[in-house]
């Protein structure tokens, strides 16, 4: 069992790191609008150039927060993950079977599930496997190794740089919008259409030219990531010795 929940995580993980390019940031399209009569925020430059100039400003950053909520294939997906560029992270992925939480540092990550996600896994199983399943996992730490072929794919959200790679620079039809504030955070909106599907880019203004937020409306993976905590340390704190069931130990590979 502890095995399979890793494996699960899985495809949350991956759709994760698709949805930046389901968002927008990806080349798609002839350039936008001339810059020469802009004004305000990022004076003289285009819709597309402001894009690109993020994207740059964004792959660079070290470390940073990403909230997350998109519909997927698989169904409703949220995350909240602080993550930078050592393989660090901290947060929670939630579906609709549930929600797992992970902390990696170093070589060593720990996931732990909770009982709705716990029942999902093992809902073909009896109700005696059910509960000595619940009895094992309920609210303790899963350790495994990074390098381990379970894990390894359910921690590809914590490589921030392979999350960042999906962003690509290049001829878009980025539109310049209206100046507005996301988590307090003064940025500037570019809107791009594609059919019936809209993305809304939110740059930042002052400082580092960081994406703050990604918003699609339509197509078929409609959501929202925000991005925030720049360059701030990952609270990837080990869970209390207790509360750890190492993999190793039950005989798992």
């Amino acid at each position: 069992m502890p095995a399979t929940a890793l494996r699960t995580v899985k495809r949350p993980a991956l759709a994760v790191l698709c949805a930046a390019a389901a968002l927008g940031l990806s080349a798609c399209g002839p350039s936008g609008t001339s810059a020469a009569e802009e004004t305000g925020p990022f004076t003289g430059l285009s819709g597309p150039q402001i894009a690109n100039k993020a994207i740059k400003a964004t792959k660079k950053a070290d470390s940073l927060t990403l909230d997350m909520n998109v519909k997927t294939a698989d169904g409703q997906m949220k995350a909240f993950m602080a993550l930078d560029t050592k393989g660090q992270c901290a947060g929670t992925i939630s579906m609709g079977t549930g929600t797992a939480e992970v902390i990696r540092s170093g070589k060593v990550a720990y996931l732990r599930f909770d009982e709705a996600f716990l029942r999902d896994q093992n809902k073909d199983g009896s109700k005696e496997e059910t509960e000595a399943v619940l009895k094992m996992l309920k609210g303790r730490w899963l350790k495994t190794d990074v390098t381990d072929p379970e894990a390894k794919d359910s921690l590809e959200m914590c490589e921030l740089n392979t999350m960042l790679s999906e962003f690509e620079t290049g001829a878009n039809s980025a539109e310049r919008g209206e100046e507005t504030t996301v988590n307090g955070k003064k940025a500037l909106v570019l809107t791009e259409k594609d059919g019936d599907t809209t993305y809304r880019i939110y740059v930042a203004t002052e400082g580092e030219p960081y994406l703050l937020k990604l918003d699609q409306k339509g197509g078929e993976e409609p959501g929202t990531m925000t991005f925030t905590d720049y360059g701030k340390p990952v609270p990837a704190k080990k869970p209390a010795a207790k509360e750890i069931l190492d993999l190793d130990e039950l005989g798992e590979q």
